[in-house]
C-alpha cells in the first residue's frame, strides 16, 4: 500500500504505517484518488490522531490490549475461578453514635488534604431533561442544581480548614457535556469558586472492535464506529493530564470520587475520610446495606491463596458465585434482613499516595474488559461490533499486598439518593417493588437528611406521611434544608440547634455559619428561611414561627405536559411555592 497516495503528511505517514502494520489494512482499502472525498479523509485521519494521542500506549496499544482480552472472553474465562467471598473489612457506620462522631471529626480536619473528582459525563435526555445532569435542582424549594451544592460543599469544607486552602474539584466531562459544564460554570460566576481550582477532563471515545481479530469497526468509508470507554476513564485522564501528581505534590492526601447525581454524598463524606485515615485504607468504598438479590453489586473480598481482592461483584454474578463455594443457599440475609455483602454505590475515597505509584506503573489503564455479544456458538462473529471498558471501581484490581481495601457502611438515603430515572420508569420501579430512584425521590430523601440532622441534635421533628406523586413516593415534609454553610457535620448541627419543634408540613431553611437555634418552634404549614453572610451571626431563641411558609403544589395534567412548564419540575411533577 502506497503511503503516499493517502498522505503527504510524515507524522500521518507514521501512524498508518503502524496500523498496517497492526493489521488494520481495511481501514484504508478502497480510498478514492486523490481530489476526491479529500475533506473526509482529512477528518479521518484527524480523529485516527486524536485517539492515538489520548490512550496510552496509542492506538496499537489499544488494539493489543483488545485482542489480549478478546481471547480470554472466546475462552470463557471466569474472572472468579479459583476465589472464596469473604465479607469485606468494614465500618458499620449507620447509627448516629460516639463512633459516628469519632470518625466525622477525623475526616474533618482532613478536609485541607482532599480534593472531589466528579464523574459527569452523561446529559439528562433519559429522565426527561434537555440539559446536563448537573444543572438538575436537586430541590425545588429553593432551586439548587446538583452543581452549585457541590460548589457550595466544596466552599463548606474551606470554611472549616484551620488554614483554608480552595478544595480541587476535578470533573471528568463527555464530548456531550463538556461545552455545557464550562458554560454552567460561566454563566454562575464559577458558583463561588475560584476558576483554577476547577479541572475539567475530558473523556475522549474508543474505537470499536469488529471481529475477534482486533480489527476496529468502520461506520463508513472514512469513519470509524466509536464508543464510550467508561468511567474508568477518569484514572487515565488524572495521569496523562499530570493533575494526580501534581495535587500529590501539593499535599493532597485523598480523592473524594463522586456521581453527577447523588446529593446525599457529603452527608457521609467527613466520616468516611475519617475511616479512610484511622484505618489506613488505600482504597475505602462508600457503600450501603442491601437485600440479598437486589440490583445492586456486592462488596466481597475474593480470596485466592495468598491472594485477595476486595471489589464489586455485580449481583447476576454474587449468587453463583456464593452457591459454588460457602454457601448453597446463595446470597441469603442475615438478622436484619440484609446481605453480608455491602451494596456498592460506587463513591470512593482513595488515599492519593498508592493512587499515584499505580498510575505510573499503569499509565492510568485500569483492569479493562471486553463484553462482546456473539452471533454463533463457535464465537468466531459479533452481532455488533463491542469495544473494550473500564470501571473506576475496579482499581483494586492493580492492588499488590501493600495496599489495604475496606468499606464503610452508611445508612442508604443519608448517604445515597440518585435521580437517574425518568417520572414513567420511576413509577414501574416502584410498582415492582425496586427503588424508583427519580427527581422526587432524590428531593424526598435531601430532605429527609435534613430531618435526620436536627433529630440528631435532639429537636422534635413531625414527620409528615409518605404520598405517591405520578406513582412515586414522596414525603412532603418538614423539608429541612440545612445548607453546607451552616454545618458539615453533626456535631456542628448538635452545637448549633438546641431543643425546638417542626411540623410535618413546614419548612427550615438555615445558611450561613454563625445561625444558632434554642427552642425555635416552627407551626404547622409555616416556614423559618435565614441567610447569614459571612462574618454574620445570628441567634434565634425561644420563638414560636407562625406564617403561611411554602406548600408543595402538584402539576396539573396540563401543566404536566405543556412545553411552557420547566423540565426540572415535570420530571418531578409538582412545585413548591413560596406562600
Amino acid at each position: 500500500m502506497d503511503l503516499n497516495q493517502l498522505t503527504g503528511n510524515p507524522t500521518e505517514q507514521a501512524l498508518l504505517a503502524e496500523l498496517i502494520h497492526a493489521g488494520q489494512e481495511h481501514l484504508f482499502a478502497g480510498w478514492d484518488a486523490p481530489g476526491i472525498h479529500d475533506e473526509a479523509k482529512a477528518a479521518f485521519l484527524q480523529s485516527l490522531a486524536r485517539i492515538n494521542g489520548s490512550y496510552p500506549g496509542g492506538l496499537t496499544g489499544y488494539i493489543s490490549n483488545a485482542r489480549k482480552l478478546l481471547a480470554e472472553a472466546k475462552e470463557g474465562k471466569n474472572p472468579f475461578e479459583g476465589f472464596v467471598p469473604h465479607q469485606p473489612d468494614k465500618v458499620d457506620l449507620t447509627q448516629f453514635n460516639a463512633a459516628y462522631d469519632h470518625y466525622e471529626a477525623l475526616g474533618k480536619n482532613q478536609f485541607s488534604k482532599t480534593a472531589v473528582v466528579l464523574v459527569a459525563g452523561g446529559l439528562g435526555e433519559r429522565l426527561g431533561y434537555s440539559g446536563i445532569k448537573l444543572d438538575i435542582p436537586v430541590e425545588v424549594t429553593g432551586i439548587t442544581p446538583y452543581l452549585a451544592h457541590y460548589a457550595a460543599c466544596l466552599k463548606a469544607m474551606e470554611a472549616r480548614m484551620a488554614k483554608p486552602r480552595p478544595v480541587p474539584f476535578i470533573i471528568m466531562t463527555s464530548d456531550d457535556t463538556n461545552a455545557k459544564t464550562i458554560a454552567a460554570f460561566e454563566a454562575n460566576n464559577w458558583f463561588g469558586l475560584k476558576q483554577e481550582q476547577v479541572h475539567i477532563l475530558k473523556q475522549e471515545l474508543v474505537p470499536a472492535i469488529a471481529d475477534n481479530a482486533g480489527r476496529l469497526a468502520l461506520a463508513e468509508k472514512y469513519k470509524l464506529i466509536l464508543k464510550p470507554h467508561g468511567h474508568g476513564d477518569i484514572h487515565m485522564l488524572l495521569y496523562t493530564s499530570g493533575l494526580a501528581a501534581r495535587l500529590a505534590a501539593q499535599g493532597i492526601e485523598h480523592l473524594l470520587f463522586i456521581q453527577d447525581t447523588n446529593g446525599q454524598v457529603f452527608n457521609a463524606m467527613p466520616a468516611a475520610l475519617g475511616v479512610s485515615v484511622e484505618k489506613g485504607f488505600d482504597f475505602n468504598s462508600i457503600a450501603v446495606n442491601r437485600i440479598p438479590g437486589e440490583a445492586v453489586g456486592g462488596l466481597a473480598k475474593l480470596v485466592k491463596g495468598e491472594t485477595e481482592l476486595t471489589l464489586n461483584v455485580e449481583y447476576n454474578q454474587l449468587d453463583p458465585l456464593l452457591r459454588a463455594t460457602v454457601s448453597p443457599q446463595g446470597d441469603v440475609p442475615n438478622e436484619q434482613g440484609f446481605s453480608m455483602f455491602p451494596g456498592n454505590i460506587n463513591v470512593l475515597v482513595i488515599r492519593m499516595a498508592s493512587y499515584v505509584k499505580i498510575l505510573e506503573r499503569t499509565r492510568g489503564i485500569i483492569a479493562e474488559f471486553v463484553n462482546p455479544k456473539y452471533a454463533d456458538a463457535a464465537k468466531t462473529a459479533f452481532k455488533s461490533p463491542t469495544r473494550l471498558e473500564t470501571m473506576m471501581q475496579d482499581l483494586p484490581k492493580l492492588f499488590g499486598p501493600g495496599e489495604k481495601t475496606g468499606v464503610t457502611v452508611f445508612d442508604r438515603r443519608w448517604a445515597f439518593s440518585a435521580n437517574k430515572n425518568n417520572i414513567k420508569d420511576a413509577a414501574a420501579k416502584h410498582a415492582a417493588g425496586g427503588p424508583p430512584e427519580s427527581g422526587a425521590t432524590a428531593e424526598s430523601d435531601f430532605y429527609l437528611a435534613g430531618r435526620m440532622k436536627l433529630a440528631a441534635a435532639g429537636m422534635n421533628v413531625e414527620t409528615a406521611k409518605e404520598e405517591l406523586i405520578l406513582g412515586i413516593p414522596f414525603t412532603p415534609g418538614p423539608r429541612v434544608l440545612l445548607r453546607p454553610s451552616f454545618a458539615m457535620t453533626l456535631e456542628e448541627v448538635r452545637e448549633k440547634i438546641k431543643g425546638g419543634s417542626i411540623a410535618a408540613d413546614a419548612t427550615l431553611i438555615l445558611d450561613g455559619q454563625e445561625i444558632t437555634l434554642e427552642n425555635v418552634e416552627i407551626a404547622a404549614g409555616s416556614a423559618l428561611v435565614i441567610k447569614a453572610a459571612d462574618g454574620a451571626k445570628v441567634a434565634v431563641k425561644n420563638l414560636k414561627v407562625e406564617n403561611d411558609g411554602f406548600e408543595l403544589v402538584k402539576l396539573s395534567a396540563e401543566e404536566q405536559n405543556s412545553p411552557a412548564t420547566p423540565e426540572y419540575l415535570r420530571l418531578r411533577g409538582y412545585r413548591i411555592v413560596n406562600r
